[in-house]
Formats: structure tokens, sequence, C-alpha cells
């Protein structure tokens, strides 16, 4: 570890924190439907849709046919993105000629973009046109998106109203969130992309001589249009097979700064969202908090076990040290021009949020260090976390926090003046054991399958962690990989479409129920008894609430492979 990567991990953080208070005022507005700077120039544009589309924009939905309304609309993209995939072929904007996409290949691509994990087990470049890119994948990036964070702002009012049948209107929320921040934000990021030598063309792929004399074909497309939104949606899927890895979808230090910004931006600010609609900006400083402790301590350690290097190389006496002629540290699987520091905390911020996009191969990580994205995703990704999804994630386990607070004092728990009774616990552990259940049972499936164990290119703790990995991922609605897995099979494109729908959906479902109980109470009125939710006591219980139950569900699996190949990597023994 160095001075310097401390220091730039150091001014990212002071830049999250600056942009939270600004962006949660702005999107507390927008949803509350007050007017914003924007509104002279979209406002006509969102009549529009609301007439086309035949909306009522004054109807406050009950949370089941809010649900209802965000599964047929998420279920309508499913079938066009996956018409869209099995049919490229014969579609304009194609000018690689490439064919249709096999049907569970595109089952598997079409569930991971509308479900925002963006999960790939294709190259980009060399599978799916540019209008495939553009109007499926570049759309559900923005569709999904909007949809987690309209879902976040739902269960947001279940907390804020009283006495209250509905939670909002779905599609207000979606046109909204779409038209006054993706859109504007993301126009404004790719213009940026561009300038620092993003490609954003329509032409075909550039065939080039190399100075040795041998042929090339250099890819290229609408690339920045696509990474603009990737970023600021979390949603992580690439143009290219490496991902944020490739210069022209990560050029410089600085795009890889901007990117790392966005990634965390959204679901930063609407930490300020929820305190601000709640009544109380410390409410949500407090969830801000919590989720700022657990990545510095994630980021700290990855950082730690990257910058040590590997341990089989130091017993063979091969300085790993940084120096002024070498980074130092495990460079294997990094880009140089991105370095030790750049890479463990693009690594933390893309687990931590549900993006999934890499500017360095996970699989090639220490154990420890990749550990670290292991258990962002495992923890459900509420660290910041995907936009929308990683707040009512969080919400989900400040429930279950003051549950625990109110047995250990044997008092109805509260949180922010809403009773928690039977029904909010339930559907709370409902939604949160959804995920280690699809993660652990196909993990174990996967393992004995002679099948799927050919997917699987190291024997040993590390391959384990490889399946185990993908199933996180998958559930996780992250995306990434480690990398030298073969998921591109039958088995793997099926059972990681349910792992991506299961941990979706199944933990939507119940937040919103909980949405529309809480909205429906009364707000209970401050007393001496009430546990304040807005201090270090509650940020420290919530922490731990985190840990604990992500370190009983999830250890076991954890120690039979990062943790097993740590201590034989250390004792000489995995190379």
């Amino acid at each position: 570890m160095t001075a310097n990567g401390l220091l730039q991990i150091a001014f990212f953080c002071v830049v999250i924190i600056a942009l939270t208070k600004p962006l949660g005022a702005y999107m507390t507005r927008l949803f509350a439907g007050e007017a914003i700077f924007l509104s002279p120039i979209l406002r006509p544009v969102e009549r529009a849709i609301y007439r086309l589309c035949g909306i009522n924009a004054r109807e406050d939905q009950h949370w089941s046919v809010y649900a209802i309304a965000m599964l047929l609309f998420n279920g309508a993209g499913f079938v066009l993105l996956y018409a869209l995939m099995r049919i490229q072929d014969l579609l304009p904007l194609n000018p690689q000629g490439f064919g249709a996409v096999p049907a569970d290949l595109s089952l598997n691509t079409a569930i991971s973009f509308v479900t925002n994990t963006n999960w790939q087990n294709y190259a980009g470049e060399a599978t799916m046109s540019y209008l495939t890119q553009m109007l499926g994948l570049t759309v559900q990036n923005f569709l999904s998106a909007a949809t987690g964070i309209a879902l976040a702002v739902a269960l947001t009012r279940g907390f804020a109203r009283r006495s209250a049948s509905g939670i909002g209107n779905f599609w207000v929320d979606l046109t909204r969130c779409t038209l006054y921040i993706l859109l504007p934000l993301s126009f404004v990021i790719a213009l940026f992309l561009v300038a620092q030598g993003m490609p954003q063309t329509l032409g075909a792929y550039v065939d080039a001589t190399t100075l040795e004399g041998a042929h090339q074909t250099i890819a290229q497309g609408p690339v920045a249009s696509q990474v603009a939104i990737k970023m600021l949606g979390t949603n992580g899927g690439g143009f290219f097979n490496a991902n944020a890895a490739h210069p022209y979808e990560n050029p410089n230090a600085l795009s890889n700064f901007v990117q790392m910004v966005a990634i965390f931006a959204l679901g930063a600010g609407l930490t300020n969202v929820f305190g601000r609609m709640v009544g109380d900006q410390r409410q949500g400083w407090a969830i801000f908090s919590a989720m700022g402790v657990l990545f510095l301590l994630g980021a700290g350690i990855c950082y730690w076990a990257e910058s040590q290097g590997n341990p089989a190389l130091t017993a063979l006496n091969i300085d790993q040290s940084a120096g002024l002629l070498q980074s130092g540290g495990n460079m294997e699987g990094k880009e140089v021009r991105f370095g030790i520091a750049n890479s463990a905390l693009f690594a933390t911020i893309t687990t931590a949020a549900s993006c999934g996009a890499v500017n360095a191969m996970h699989d090639s990580f220490t154990a420890l260090g990749g550990m670290i994205p292991m258990i962002n995703m495992l923890l459900g990704e509420v660290i910041i976390g995907g936009v929308g999804a990683g707040l009512y994630g969080m919400l989900l386990f400040c429930i279950m926090a003051v549950f625990i607070a109110g047995l250990m004092v044997g008092r109805t728990p509260e949180y922010v003046g809403k009773k928690i009774e039977a029904r909010e616990v339930k559907m709370t552990v409902l939604a949160i054991l959804c995920i280690p259940f699809v993660v652990l049972g196909f993990t174990a499936l996967a393992t004995v399958l002679p099948d799927a164990l050919k997917s699987v290119q190291d024997s040993g703790p590390h391959g384990f962690s490889e399946i185990l990995y993908l199933y996180t991922s998958s559930a996780a609605n992250n995306g990434s990989a480690f990398a030298g897995f073969t998921g591109n099979t039958p088995f793997y494109n099926v059972t990681g479409a349910i792992a991506m729908f299961i941990g979706r959906f199944f933990v939507i479902l119940p937040m919103l129920a909980i949405a529309g109980s809480l909205a429906a109470k009364k707000i209970a009125p401050v007393s001496a008894g009430t546990f304040p939710t807005h201090g270090f006591l509650f940020i420290a219980l919530l922490v731990g609430v985190v840990l604990i139950v992500g370190g009983l569900t999830y250890f076991p699996a954890l120690a039979l492979g990062p943790v097993v190949e740590h201590l034989m990597m250390q004792a000489g023994q995995l190379f």
C-alpha cells in the first residue's frame, strides 16, 4: 500500500460525500412532483408520454397494483429483448453480419439485462449487432435502473406516509427517473467519454496491419452511449468482452475515476432522499455511514491483499514491493494504466454496487483480494448497492436491526416512527433469505454434476470459488465474474437466469408488501423508550447485523473457497 494509492481512495470518498446531498435534494424534489430546473424543457415531454400511454399521473397505486405494473413492464422488456436477439441477423445495423443469438444464451442475456444484472456469457464485440447493443441492451440499462430507483422511492414513501393506501405511481416514477435523471446525466457523461477517446460510431469494424505485418480487426461502435448508462445505472454490461479493462471502454485514469464516481453517485444520493422524505436527514446520513464503514473495510482489505502480491512468488524470492521501477503487488490481470490501487478500488466499488463492470480480472486477484468482491455481493449488495436496490436492501436490514434491538429491550420495534410488526419482519426475512437459498443451492448442484464441472478452469478451492462467484453474482444482480469460468453452456445459462430472476423479483415483491403495510400505518410519536436510529449506536448495530447475517449464512461456503485457497497459498501448496 502506498500513500498515493490511499490518497486516491480518500479523494474518491470525498467526491461521493460532496455529491450525496445535492443529488438527494434534486431527486427528492423530482419525485415529490416539484418544479426543477429541467422542468421547462422536459415537462411537456413527460405530459406527452402520459397522454400517449394513457397514464393517469394523479393515480396513487396500492402496493399490489404498483407491483403488477412493474412485473408487466419488465416482462414486456424481457420478451422484446429476447426476440431482438433471436432475429438480429434479419435486422439492420449489423455491419459485421452477426447471426441470431442461441436460444439459451438469449434467455440468459434477456433476464440478465432486465434484472439489472448484466451478466454476459458472450463477447459483445463478436456476438451482438449495433442494433441489439443500442435498442436492446442500452435501453434495458436505462429501464432496469429506473425500475430500481422507482422501487426505492416507493419503499421510502411507505416510511414517510401515514394512513395512506398507496405508495405512488410506478409509471410516473419510471418516467421521471428516466427523463430527468438518467438521460441528462448519461448524455453529459457520454460526451465526456467521447472527449477522452471512447468511440461512438455506427461504422464497420476497422481492418489494420500491425507494425509486425499481422492482420488485426479493431472492433468499435456506439460504445460511449452504452458505457455512460452502464456505470450510472449500475448495470455493468460491457460493449467489449474485456469490459472497463478495454481501452475503448476506459481510456485513461481520468475516465476510470469518472466511471467509479458514476457507479456510486445515485445510490449515495438516494440515502439522502430517504432522510429528506421521512423528515430527518440524519436518518439518511446514518444509512450512508453504515454503508461507508462497510465500503472502507472492504476497500482497505482488498487493496492491502493485492499490494502484498502473490505469496507463492514471495516464496521464490521475487521482489513484489512497490518502487520507482515497478508498481509492486499482484499485477496479474490488471491494467498498468490503473495499477493496484485503482484496480482494487474499482473491484470494491463495482461489487459494493450491483454494477459488475470490471477494469481488472477478478479471477486473477489474490485469494483474500478476490474474496472481498464476493463478500460484497453475498451481503446483498447493500453497500451503496445498485441504484435503488442498494437503498431498499439496506432498509430491509434496518428493519432487521430495530427488530433485534426491540427483542433485547422487550419493546415493539419502531423505525422512523413506524412500528415494525410481525408482517414486516416475516416479509423482511423472506426477502433476505431468498438470495442465500439460490446461491448455495445452485452452487451445491453445480459441484456434483459432471457436465457443470467441465466449465471450471481450476481445480481445488479456486475452482469452487469460480462456481460460487457465478451464482453469487447472478443472484445478487451484479454481473461480474471470475472470468476463467466457462458460463456459456445450457446448464449455466438456464440456472443463471433462474438465479437472476429470483434475486431480483423475490426481493422486490416482499419489499413492496412492506411498503404498502407501512404506508397504511400512523406515525408513532417519539417517546423515552424509542430507540434513536440516527446515532452511532444504530450505525454500529446495522453494520453488525449486515455482517452477522452474511457471515452466518455464507461462511462455510467462503471457507471452502477463498479462505482455504489463501491458507494453501501461504503454505506454498498453490501457485
